[in-house]
């Protein structure tokens, strides 16, 4: 099988820069401004840096690791390092745009894993999109400009400013999403989920099963599966499930190798192997999934 080239770019923060910025771990303009400046943005794209848009007026759609979503007025999405995304704009597009380093942080917070918290800096496509109204549209409005303001000053505690604007804004969206305020799991429950999924990131390829990560996680299967329920309202298993093909959808997509080495690559026994659960979960075949998406992820 011919090998297909690596068509899709890994942007980082120097390669968007531009003279007006003078933080290297961070760009922030008003999103109509960033658009003319990189026009190209629109096709699919990877970062390195954490990248947060926040939408005050359009239309269209865009999409994050093959999830697709309309944009709207309001509307607030994040992105981690990693994750493959694209735009199909229609109109006036305007609002703030945000990316800044992984280090960010790094000098800032006691604790590494803060930001991974905030279930919108997981790297789920479905988590990372949030609608803003009222009181937390006005907020994040404030404290886009405010930013955006700022990463332009000479003042030398500017950037730890731009840092407590942002948590602050994280704060904002926690609060306004669905469900905050209601929210009855022990906080050991929480512990224990966010711990599942980071290591259903780490070992995907490698264990299938609920119960390998229940014994690394010293609880029974059941009561892993009875937290990924209450919580996602998901199974153990589907979450793994979903892990592997969203590896199996970017490999597919970027990585100039055969059907035959990605499977090998996510620890299918074979290629017919692979095939089949990708069309189970997918109703098409790694192959027609790489034809149809093309340059449109």
């Amino acid at each position: 099988m011919q090998q297909l080239k690596n068509t899709i770019p890994v942007y980082d923060i120097c390669s968007l820069s531009s003279d007006d910025h003078i933080l290297q771990e961070l760009i922030a303009r008003p999103f109509a401004d960033y658009l003319q400046v990189h026009p190209n943005l629109h096709l699919p794209h990877r970062h390195s840096f954490y990248h947060i848009v926040f939408f005050t007026e359009g239309g269209g759609h865009h999409t994050i690791d093959f999830e697709q979503f309309d944009v709207q007025p309001g509307q607030i999405y994040f992105m981690i390092p990693g994750q493959v995304h694209s735009w199909n704009f229609e109109g006036a597009v305007d609002g703030f745009v945000i990316n800044f380093s992984e280090g960010l942080f790094r000098s800032f917070l006691a604790d590494e894993q803060y930001l991974e918290k905030y279930g919108f800096l997981r790297g789920v496509a479905q988590e990372s999109v949030r609608l803003l109204e009222g009181n937390a549209y006005t907020t994040a409005n404030v404290i886009f400009e405010k930013i955006v303001n700022e990463v332009k000053s000479t003042d030398a505690a500017s950037l730890d400013l731009i840092r407590a604007c942002l948590l602050e804004l994280f704060i904002t969206v926690s609060r306004s999403s669905p469900g905050y305020a209601t929210q009855k799991a022990p906080l050991q429950n929480q512990l224990i989920l966010f711990n599942f999924r980071k290591l259903v990131d780490n070992y995907y390829a490698e264990k299938r099963l609920p119960k390998e990560y229940a014994a690394m996680l010293y609880i029974t299967p059941n009561h892993l599966n009875a937290l990924c329920k209450d919580l996602l309202g998901k199974p153990a298993g589907e979450l793994i499930r979903d892990r592997i093909l969203l590896e199996a959808k970017r490999l597919l997509i970027n990585a100039g190798q055969s059907i035959s080495e990605t499977a090998l690559q996510l620890n299918f026994s074979d290629n017919s192997h692979f095939t089949k659960f990708f069309k189970k979960c997918t109703h098409v075949t790694p192959e027609e999934f790489r034809k149809n998406s093309g340059g449109h992820v």
